[in-house]
């Protein structure tokens, strides 16, 4: 009797857990929960908020914690690599601010500030584990959304970036899944509204990263040629978006052409880290030793002849190089791809830590890939959008050079594609095996 009871309590207790498990398996709120527990967990054991003091504060936040401190103390939008430049647009201008305001409540490169802002990433990274739910969810099945949503929180790839850099990358992520969702769903809603939401977070997202405007003509067209097919109109919406769009960026053009007296969309160093990856001695990789900030000639010269008329020389530079032999520019573009998706060489102690990282990161690139040849074959809605973003985005990478922070962009859209994939491959699997308890078998 007590055997039974025993039994039946374990039941019960085995009941009611799964029943929690798949109320909070589906929960959005569960998932950022416990995604921004495990992070700012992680930045309080690791002590990933003490960054280093011997390179000058510079790995707190590089160029972007740079021009914060800038702010921070007066100087204005200026300063980038630390010593005195004058003022610049090396960088767009949302994170840099979002850097000095920090500083201006807990000091200026101080351990206090570094918690905050890493803290700040870990609540963007959390949260975009609604979108790829939302995502993951319309595209293919409610299994591959708890799958790739669950796989973002617990992951610690996933979380090295928000807990480790004081950078807009987790942002950045963030606001490219954003846009996808609302890209994606735009056919189904009405009104001023989303077209409002539309122009306004491309906006946000010019001013925090100009690289992820590669997937905007994209986003757009998608949204209107899906409403066209239902035949809604999109026309003033589309001029709506436009309008808020430029509304948002507008303020930051115009400080630009005060500042330097030309036009300037948004950041200006397109030209130098194009030299960065392409000139005697290129191989695929970013060539870091050229750079301002551990070349004192090359800081030297930024100096003394201004920031524009510096970057002006590194294109130069590049341009030639690049004229001068065509074929091995295009030999360095394909390295670049293979690092952007594959991972680049890099040095690393003990030997073997390269190899086993590129190949986790070469693996999720292959499942996305794979992902994404069945969802297009099989007519997935949005599959077409993905392939949009895959294409364009990583593409003024293959240009210039890859590292593997470059990629985190669009990692919410490659889990969706990975745990798509593998759902579809146990599927497949399962219906292969033969049914032993078959009618036909069992008779």
């Amino acid at each position: 009797m007590d055997s039974e009871s025993s039994v039946s309590n374990r039941e019960a207790a085995s009941g009611g857990h799964f029943r929690i498990w798949a109320r909070i398996r589906t929960s959005t709120f569960w998932m950022v929960a416990v995604a921004l527990f495990l992070r700012v967990g992680w930045i309080i054991v690791a002590h990933t908020y003490r960054f280093k003091t011997t390179d000058g504060n510079f790995s707190f936040g590089w160029e972007m914690g740079s021009i914060g401190a800038s702010l921070a103390s007066g100087r204005g939008f200026s300063n980038p690599f630390g010593p005195a430049t004058g003022p610049t647009a090396w960088e767009p201008p949302l994170y840099p601010y979002v850097i000095a305001g920090v500083f201006q409540v807990f000091g200026i490169y101080t351990r206090a500030s570094a918690f905050v802002l890493l803290t700040m990433n870990s609540v963007f990274s959390a949260l975009t584990c609604v979108p790829i739910f939302l995502i993951g969810r319309r595209m293919f099945s409610e299994k591959v959304a708890i799958g790739a949503s669950w796989a973002w929180v617990v992951l610690p790839n996933v979380m090295f970036w928000c807990t480790r850099a004081v950078w807009e990358t987790t942002l950045s992520a963030l606001l490219v899944a954003v846009a996808f969702w609302l890209a994606l769903t735009m056919e189904d809603r009405e009104g001023w509204a989303p077209w409002f939401q539309f122009g306004f977070l491309w906006g946000i997202a010019a001013l925090n990263s100009t690289s992820l405007l590669s997937f905007l003509p994209a986003a757009g067209l998608w949204a209107w040629y899906r409403r066209a097919k239902r035949g809604k109109r999109s026309l003033a919406g589309v001029v709506l978006a436009s309008a808020v769009f430029f509304i948002c960026v507008t303020p930051w053009l115009v400080r630009n052409y005060r500042t330097f007296g030309q036009f300037i969309f948004v950041r200006d160093n397109f030209g130098a880290e194009l030299r960065l990856g392409n000139g005697n001695g290129a191989d695929g990789t970013l060539m870091l030793y050229l750079d301002a900030t551990h070349d004192p000639y090359a800081m030297r010269q930024f100096q003394s002849m201004g920031e524009l008329p510096y970057i002006a020389m590194r294109k130069r530079q590049a341009v030639d190089y690049i004229k001068a032999d065509y074929a091995r520019f295009a030999e360095l573009s394909l390295r670049r791809f293979v690092y952007f998706w594959a991972g680049p060489p890099r040095e690393a102690d003990p030997w073997w830590l390269t190899p086993a990282k590129n190949s986790l990161f070469l693996a999720a690139s292959v499942l996305a890939f794979w992902g994404l040849g069945r969802a297009l074959r099989l007519a997935k809605p949005g599959a077409g959008l993905l392939f949009w973003l895959f294409l364009l985005y990583p593409a003024v990478y293959y240009a210039v050079y890859s590292i593997p922070r470059y990629r985190v962009p669009i990692e919410p859209e490659m889990a969706i594609l990975c745990a798509f994939i593998l759902t579809e491959a146990r599927t497949m699997a399962t219906a292969s095996l033969p049914d032993r308890f078959s009618p036909r078998e069992s008779a």
